[in-house]
């Protein structure tokens, strides 16, 4: 193939062995598809390829990726949007045929075995570091381990007991991503031996829980995805899990920032009396 198919919000690239997705980064481009900026599908990752009518004068060329063969799909677990499905391509229905043309080269170039579920990733996984902020607390990952961070604000009393926590992916046995656009979104880890903790994700200190602007789609996915990767592709002897507090001391001035400025926002609306805001915001600057 070699040659370029432009759509609504992404351009596809076809090549060889594989399709280069290029995500549009324009204001009316889905946030995710802003976050992903660029995916290489190889065509042993993909199942099938359809092309139906859309809506509005439009044909949608989807190309349907196998089963475990890409992390932010296992991670989604059905729960994206169709718009912000990062496999359909929108043209306007005047291109029908030539997406029919590529759509017919796509289906050639799919292996045998393309019914059956992938034995390993075979699309990577957005790269490490990565960050977000959920309800009741900062979320980050650099590859080799997962920290969370409790919110003062937010976090209930089971996770402020438990302590800031650290999970190497070696502990872990996969990821749990419950999309924050349904009642009860969160992040939750799944470790190789369970360690008791409340099925509840907001009392839980494997989790973190999403709300109103928290954990938004295009953060926490492909976060869980990335973890989801170095899980399943890290490989070694399964070691039971250790729940690690993170060591006292030092900490991020931008992240000791942030929860001041929060506690303020609570101080400022009542929420907060003025001598909890002062005993707290001390605490904080403690631990700069």
């Amino acid at each position: 193939m070699g040659d370029v198919l432009a759509g609504i919000h992404a351009t596809w690239e076809f090549a060889s062995d594989s399709v280069l997705i290029r995500f549009e980064r324009g204001i009316r481009a889905p946030k995710l598809f802003q976050a992903l900026r660029e995916r290489r599908i190889p065509h042993e990752a993909l199942e099938s390829v359809t092309l139906t009518p859309g809506k509005r004068g439009t044909v949608v060329l989807h190309a349907v990726p196998r089963p475990g063969a890409d992390p932010l799909m296992e991670a989604a677990s059905g729960q994206l949007k169709e718009v912000c499905d990062p496999y359909r391509l929108v043209l306007p229905a005047e291109r029908g045929t030539l997406a029919e043309y590529y759509a017919d080269e796509l289906r050639g170039a799919l292996v045998p075995h393309a019914s059956r579920p992938a034995d390993r990733y075979l699309v990577a996984a957005p790269d490490a570091p990565l960050n977000f902020k959920a309800y009741d607390g900062k979320a980050a990952f650099d590859g080799r381990q997962v920290t969370f961070r409790w919110f003062w604000t937010g976090a209930s009393s089971e996770k402020w007991k438990a302590g800031d926590q650290t999970f190497p992916v070696a502990a872990l046995s996969g990821v749990e991503w419950r999309s924050p656009d349904v009642f009860d979104g969160h992040l939750r880890l799944l470790r190789r031996e369970p360690g008791g903790f409340p099925g509840q994700a907001d009392r839980d200190p494997a989790a973190v829980v999403f709300g109103l602007g928290y954990g938004p789609v295009h953060e926490s996915l492909p976060f869980a995805a990335a973890v989801l990767a170095a899980v399943r592709g890290g490989g070694g002897p399964s070691i039971p899990h250790q729940t690690v507090p993170v060591p006292a001391g030092r900490r991020d001035p931008a992240d000791i920032a942030e929860r001041i400025r929060h506690l303020g926002e609570l101080h400022r609306a009542g929420l907060v009396t003025d001598d909890e805001f002062s005993a707290k915001k001390a605490e904080l600057l403690a631990e700069l």
